[in-house]
């Protein structure tokens, strides 16, 4: 039972970190997809493409933020989740944002623990 425990606290702890980024840039959307873009003036990748990825961001650390609180298609939210910090990361790497790769790093070994111990998934909406 205490794996199962932990399990929901890391599962319930990703998701309210996830929905808390994206609740908060979500109410100044704009000016977050703005300085995202400008940040990312000096990288090689498109700045049209920075725009719209930094506009979804939000949406989509939202969404699997919800979706892991409430343990509804883990499995999907936290390989939607591990893909995501996939893309910040090379995202970071084009402006060398080391700092910030470290910390993606991190989440990356959390989602990792999220999708390998899925068995552990029995606090939640989808339980087997």
């Amino acid at each position: 039972m205490n794996k199962k425990t932990a399990y929901f606290f890391l599962r319930l702890s990703m998701g309210i970190n996830f929905f808390g980024h994206g609740l908060v840039r979500l109410t100044k959307l704009n000016d977050f997809a703005d300085g995202i873009t400008k940040s990312f003036e000096k990288s090689w990748l498109p700045q049209l493409s920075v725009q719209m990825f930094s506009t979804a961001l939000p949406f989509l650390e939202f969404i699997i933020g919800v979706l892991l609180i409430i343990g509804f298609k883990t499995r999907i939210a936290a390989m939607a989740g591990a893909s995501l910090i996939i893309l910040l990361l090379f995202g970071s790497s084009t402006v060398e944002n080391w700092e910030a790769m470290g910390i993606q790093m991190i989440y990356a070994g959390l989602f990792y623990l999220l999708i390998s111990r899925m068995d552990d998934n029995v606090l939640s909406l989808d339980r087997k």
